[in-house]
């Protein structure tokens, strides 16, 4: 199973919640800006399955997603803008790009999900992608950012989680206390016993909270805003519903939104 499974329908089973996360984008810049917003940037953008999912929501809405890797994108034309309308194919451009030089039209809202923006390992880095990201946003324009951390995401260790016909394995495989930098995988486990391992690495600093917020502000962002996650009451899990936050808890693991007003 592990041989014929292909790695991105995998990971935007198990990770990505391209529907939930339009819908806080949408729901917060209308609340912040009072209007509802038109143009979105997906910094990173993998396979661009956000982006897909924003044009379709609106006939008015544009989106362009940047990324490195030419192969990723090439498999999000042919999986995700391939299977749109073809009016919707004309709102959407997906380009094969460092997000620190892309050029693109200022956008109402620029997202830098799945924590990718953690790939940049020093202060001096992360404010200058923080720069170049309000440069791309139109005067009202808003950055969207998720975060994740916890006393237990400066562990090495595995957690395993059951999705539809497949186990999702996350692996964070190195921590260096000194320099914050750790090495985290993604593997796939099947019924059969085969593994896909490695199906996903990334070699990220482990940024905390206080550090992002204060390097939007050195960054010039006019206002920066954690939405925290409420706890469901008898799981004691997060219940997926995001608000502004000034104070978290100590958890071992929480996954928190960013959002930073122009």
């Amino acid at each position: 199973m592990a041989s014929q499974a292909d790695r991105h329908i995998l990971y935007e089973q198990s990770v990505q919640e391209p529907e939930a996360e339009m819908d806080f984008v949408e729901s917060v810049f209308e609340e912040i800006r009072g209007r509802e917003p038109i143009t979105l940037r997906e910094d990173f953008c993998g396979t661009g399955n956000s982006s897909a999912e924003w044009v379709r929501r609106h006939e008015e809405h544009t989106a362009v997603g940047v990324d490195l890797d030419g192969e990723v994108l090439a498999w999000g034309r042919e999986h995700h803008v391939g299977r749109l309308e073809k009016e919707q194919q004309a709102r959407i451009q997906l380009i094969e790009g460092d997000v620190m030089t892309a050029k693109t039209e200022p956008v109402d809202a620029l997202l830098a999900m799945n924590f990718s923006y953690y790939l940049f390992k020093t202060r001096k880095a992360l404010r200058t992608y923080f720069e170049k990201a309000r440069t791309n946003l139109a005067e009202d324009g808003v950055l969207f950012l998720d975060a994740f951390g916890g006393y237990d995401a400066f562990r090495e260790l595995e957690e395993e989680r059951e999705c539809d016909g497949f186990d999702y394995i996350w692996d964070q495989a190195h921590y260096d206390p000194i320099t914050g930098e750790m090495t985290c995988h993604i593997h796939f486990a099947f019924p059969d016993g085969s593994e896909l391992k490695k199906a996903f690495t990334y070699h990220w600093r482990m940024w905390t909270l206080p550090e992002i917020q204060e390097l939007l502000e050195e960054a010039g962002f006019a206002r920066v805003t954690v939405y925290w996650e409420g706890t469901d009451e008898e799981s004691g899990e997060g219940d997926g519903e995001f608000t502004p936050a000034a104070h978290g808890e100590a958890d071992a693991g929480w996954i928190c939104y960013v959002v930073a007003e122009k």
